[in-house]
Parts: structure tokens; C-alpha cells; sequence
């Protein structure tokens, strides 16, 4: 065994160690069984550009929720589809917003809201629980009633090419700096964007979404408005509460979503946590090249070694992955797939952003 090959499976050693102390826990809100009748009044509020197709899962599963105080504002962003008939078809109240995009239509809801406590929420999300909405809640209340309490949600597979987000998952995940193995040790990146419960007043104290009304990572920015007025900011995964399929239109929206969130969203990712990202990702690339390696020079120790470091690679990426989504453990034998995928997009990302200063969402060119 030469001294490379040693390095090499010292780096895979190190980096799946590395992964555990980078991704330690996800936490989820609560079930509670206590009684709804101490919440107050909430205005959901659902910024909606061209989402005829996807809007319905979420509207239908509102309508099934057995905490029922809630009013729905479906912000209408300058649609050109059907979006705005449908959402009226399930009782909810449509604003027309000028089509300046998410922000824009955030602030606007939020100044027609009714409720003391406000809920956005992405169009492609649902409610995975009949009490979804009330376990969310009752969390928020016990925390204090104060800042902002933000979910990932669950994402659900339904397409082969969606499994290319694996990876994509895990770091926005990890990249809010909160789950590693010192807890809150990190400041927050920010808020995640899908789903996101604050209360009215300390939401106009911050800002808002005005405030921030031009940023590409409106989730990020909005978090760090809240923490500028010294507003708690908690980040919990939304596994059996909300979920979310990422992408449905296909592989190119896929990789225009994920050009657009993710050189800038890096950027507020603390520096020990982006090196730990930095070294798991290595990990697995150096990994999976000296299993190659071995197998072509035929060296039946390395062989052994490096494949045996690779089951481990590939259990703990499904570990990971299936914290965050349904992926299925068949994918994960092929993880380099994955990284490979992922280092691409988030190089062409870093070109689009730093180069050309332009990304594109939605029909829109949008200038960083």
C-alpha cells in the first residue's frame, strides 16, 4: 500500500467523521395534544407565480386541518396561468401583486393580514398532518411567541432525476449552521424560505419583506432582519409535518432553482461549517476514487479497505438524505452521481453569480 493510498482513506476516514460532527441532529417540532382554543388567529399568506399546477395539494391540505382559525391570502404574482381561479375555487382571498416578485408579494399579504401571527408559505408546499398546523403552532407558543420558527420541508421523491437534489438537500440543511454537534453554538444563516411563522408585530418591527424586497435569498435576508432587532430565529425540519416536491418541471428548473439559491446562499454559512461541507464532499470523491483505483490496479487490500469506507460513505449520504426527503436507499450505491452533480451546479453557480452577475427564475433574469 503506498503512501497515497493511505492518505486517501485517512481523508475518507476523516471526512465521514467529519459528516457526523456536521450533520449531528435534525429536530422536528412536537406533537401535542393540547387544546387549539389558546392560539390566536392566523393569516396564511401564499406568494403565487404561475402555480396552477402545483398550488392544489396545498389548499387542499389547509382544508383539512383540524385547526381551523386561519384565513388564506394567495398573493397573485403577475400570473399568466390559471393560479388565481384556482386558489379562489378553495375559498381562498386573492391579491394581485404588480409582479415584482416573492418579496413584493410577501409585504403585500402581510398588510392585508388579519391574524396576530402570520404563516408563508411556499405554493409547492403541503401539510403532511391533519394537525400539522396546529403542532407548528402550539411550538411557536412555547418558544415564546417571538421571531420567526421556520421548517424545511420534507421533499418527496416522485421522479428519477429528482434524486439529483440529494445533495442540494443536505447542505442547505446543514448550511444553516445550526445542526451540527455544537447545537446553536453558530449564528443562523437565516430563516428557511418554504415555511416561515412569526407574529405580526415583531414581523413589521423587522421590516419584513419590504426590507428586503430585492434579495435573491429572501429566506437568508429575512432571518437576518429578525436577528438585527435581537428576534430569535429557529430552524426545525418539517418531517411529518409540511413536504415539498422540488422541481416537478423538470431537470432544467431543477438546475435553475438550484443555480439561483445556492453560490449566494453559501455565503452565510459560517466558515467551520463550509470547511466541514467542504472536506465530507472531498471525502466522498476521494473515496470513491481509490475504490477505482484499487479495482484497476488490482491490489486486493486496498480493494477491501477503500471498499469497505465506500458502504460507509454510501449509508451515511442515505442516513443524511433520509433525514431531509424519501429518497430511496437503492440511489445511494451510486453517491458519486450525487456529488458530482452537485459540484457542477454550484460551480456553474458561482460563474453565473460572480462572472456574469445575472441568474435566471421563472422567466426572470435577475441581477446579483
Amino acid at each position: 500500500m503506498t503512501a497515497s493510498e493511505v492518505i486517501n482513506l485517512a481523508i475518507g476516514i476523516g471526512a465521514i467523521v467529519i459528516g457526523i460532527i456536521m450533520f449531528w441532529s435534525l429536530p422536528v417540532p412536537g406533537v401535542t395534544s393540547r387544546n387549539a382554543s389558546s392560539l390566536p388567529f392566523l393569516s396564511i399568506i401564499i406568494p403565487a407565480r404561475n402555480e396552477e399546477g402545483r398550488i392544489t395539494p396545498l389548499l387542499q391540505s389547509l382544508q383539512e386541518q383540524r385547526f381551523k382559525q386561519f384565513e388564506i391570502l394567495v398573493v397573485d404574482d403577475d400570473s399568466s396561468d390559471n393560479t388565481a381561479a384556482v386558489a379562489e375555487n378553495y375559498g381562498a382571498t386573492v391579491l394581485k401583486n404588480n409582479g415584482s416578485g416573492k418579496s413584493s408579494a410577501c409585504w403585500l399579504g402581510a398588510e392585508h393580514a388579519k391574524g396576530s401571527w402570520l404563516l408563508f408559505l411556499d405554493a409547492d408546499t403541503r401539510f403532511t398532518s391533519v394537525d400539522g398546523i396546529q403542532n407548528l403552532l402550539h411550538f411557536y407558543q412555547g418558544n415564546g411567541a417571538r421571531g420567526i420558527v421556520a421548517l424545511q420541508p420534507f421533499h418527496t421523491v416522485e421522479r428519477l432525476y429528482e434524486y439529483l437534489s440529494v445533495v442540494f438537500n443536505i447542505i442547505v440543511v446543514v448550511g444553516m449552521n445550526l445542526f451540527t454537534i455544537w447545537g446553536s453554538r453558530f449564528k443562523t444563516a437565516g430563516s428557511f424560505g418554504p415555511c416561515i411563522l412569526c407574529n405580526r408585530d415583531d414581523y413589521f418591527l423587522s421590516g419584513g419583506h419590504k426590507g428586503i424586497e430585492g434579495a435573491i435569498m429572501d429566506d437568508l435576508a429575512l432571518g437576518q432582519a429578525f436577528l438585527d432587532q435581537n428576534l430569535p430565529v429557529r430552524c426545525l425540519g418539517g418531517k411529518g409535518i409540511i413536504s415539498l416536491q422540488m422541481y416537478p418541471e423538470g431537470l432544467g428548473s431543477l438546475i435553475e432553482g438550484w443555480c439561483k439559491s445556492f453560490a449566494v446562499g453559501s455565503k452565510s454559512t459560517h466558515p467551520v461549517v463550509m470547511l466541514m461541507v467542504i472536506i465530507w464532499i472531498s471525502g466522498s470523491l476521494t473515496t470513491a476514487g481509490a475504490l477505482i483505483s484499487s479495482v484497476i490496479e488490482r491490489d486486493p487490500a486496498m480493494m477491501i479497505l477503500s471498499g469497505a469506507l465506500y458502504i460507509l460513505y454510501t449509508f451515511q449520504t442515505a442516513w443524511f438524505a433520509r433525514r431531509v426527503g424519501n429518497f430511496k436507499w437503492a440511489i445511494f450505491p451510486f453517491y458519486p452521481i450525487l456529488f458530482l452533480f452537485f459540484a457542477g451546479i454550484y460551480l456553474y453557480s458561482f460563474i453565473r453569480v460572480n462572472v456574469f452577475h445575472s441568474v435566471r427564475w421563472k422567466g426572470r433574469n435577475i441581477k446579483v
